[in-house]
């Protein structure tokens, strides 16, 4: 009979790692409602290249965001409103096939660490741009080629998705629905990218499976302490703590430059 560190195709070490990783960001959604793989690809990176950080994420991202997917009751109007959006999205992610996996990875920490300093600086400034609905149906294939592009180059999907829907106005509740859906299109089109390039193999699968249980857990629990404190004031940290994760995995680039010299 396999062990679980053969199952799952990884060390001891790295299987602590990540399991802690996933319960701290399971915490975070549960207390703001989203971060998840943010905190989890975006500090996984700092031990993985960020594809493989990627492919851990598939099945949290896919129970969380489909758990809050199916928690309100707009979804046949979001999917039609937002199908541009999401198409998007996909095209967005497949045509960025293999990038994460080029270089070794290290071209996808640095885009990974700008991201989280546009996604971080913008929470930070409490930045909330309008759409007009007349400009919309432009905006909305646009907005959702570019996360795809960053989904494909990053494994993260906020960015620019997230202030684009803060962006159209809608109410709290179709918010949340409409950052599941997204979130969860996102998360189908990145395994399949991902999928295409065999980094999804059968011992991934495994160890994201595994994974799940902390991220859960981290959401209870974050979900409970939410009560108990301020979100403003967490939410503060949370964009403090990325944009210091993301000026670490950007400062790379000086690395990256200096080898090429």
């Amino acid at each position: 009979m396999p062990s679980l560190l053969s199952l799952v195709d990884m060390n001891a070490t790295m299987l602590a790692v990540s399991l802690a990783v996933f319960l701290l960001a399971g915490f975070v959604k549960g207390v703001i409602g989203l971060g998840l793989p943010t905190v989890a690809v975006g500090l996984l990176s700092l031990v993985m290249p960020p594809v493989q950080a990627a492919a851990l994420l598939i099945l949290p991202s896919m129970v969380t965001n489909g758990w809050q997917l199916a928690t309100g009751g707009a979804f046949l109007m979001l999917a039609k409103r937002l199908w541009t959006l999401l198409a998007g999205v996909v095209i967005g992610t497949l045509a960025g096939a293999g990038f994460m996996r080029g270089d070794g990875g290290r071209h996808a920490i640095v885009v990974l660490g700008v991201a989280l300093m546009l996604y971080a600086l913008a929470g930070l400034a409490a930045w909330t741009p309008t759409v007009l609905p007349q400009r919309e149906r432009w905006w909305s294939p646009v907005i959702g080629l570019a996360t795809g592009l960053v989904t494909a180059a990053t494994g993260v999907f906020v960015i620019p998705v997230v202030p684009y829907l803060q962006a159209l106005g809608l109410p709290r509740d179709q918010l949340i629905q409409a950052l599941g859906l997204s979130f969860t299109v996102s998360t189908l089109a990145l395994a399949v990218n991902l999928g295409q390039g065999g980094a999804f193999s059968a011992g991934v699968g495994w160890a994201s499976l595994i994974v799940l249980v902390p991220a859960l857990l981290g959401m209870a629990i974050g979900t409970r302490v939410r009560t108990w404190v301020r979100p403003a004031t967490f939410r503060r940290c949370f964009f403090i703590g990325l944009l210091l994760l993301g000026v670490h995995l950007a400062w790379q680039l000086f690395d990256l430059t200096g080898a090429a010299r």
